[in-house]
């Protein structure tokens, strides 16, 4: 079996640090999604809307929620595990996802948080990690997207369709 293949749905045993990336963000967006519905974790649970900012749930006692705004981050997750089957489309989510922020950061800063244009809905802390996850997913996906897969064989080449002598 070539390093290109492994069974599992095209998915490679080696992945490049971009495919990397893309998981991790992809499992950190499915926990923030779940952690979004269980009580305890999401303060004010009792005030989670599916939308608007009358959601006043508070994921961590930090990041407003609503329903619609757990699902997107369990979609951006799913998007992420999905896209970091191959180099190209985890470089394309990381940068695809990390301009979606920056539009949100940007969105947060112009819509009034209490207006019902707000109705993901955000806070201010909401806006300060889209920033951040916007910086970072477009950092990444720019500078890991172009990496070779590594075999581990003593500096012998890589790449998508590499297999061992």
């Amino acid at each position: 079996m070539s390093y290109a293949q492994s069974g599992s749905g095209g998915l490679s045993t080696r992945r490049t640090s971009a495919q990397i990336a893309a998981i991790v963000f992809g499992i950190a967006f499915l926990v923030l999604g779940v952690a979004g519905f269980i009580p305890g974790l999401t303060t004010e649970y009792g005030s989670l809307l599916f939308a608007g900012p009358d959601s006043t749930a508070v994921l961590l006692g930090v990041f407003q929620v609503s329903v619609l705004h757990n699902v997107v981050h369990l979609l951006l997750g799913f998007a992420g595990l999905w896209m970091a089957r191959t180099n190209s489309s985890a470089k394309t989510y990381l940068v695809g996802a990390g301009i979606l922020y920056a539009v949100l950061f940007l969105y947060g800063l112009l819509v009034p948080l209490g207006s019902t244009a707000n109705f993901v809905p955000f806070n201010q802390a909401d806006n300060w990690l889209h920033l951040f996850l916007a910086a970072a997913m477009i950092i990444l996906g720019l500078a890991l997207g172009n990496a070779t897969r590594r075999t581990g064989t003593g500096g012998r080449p890589s790449g998508e369709g590499y297999v061992p002598n």
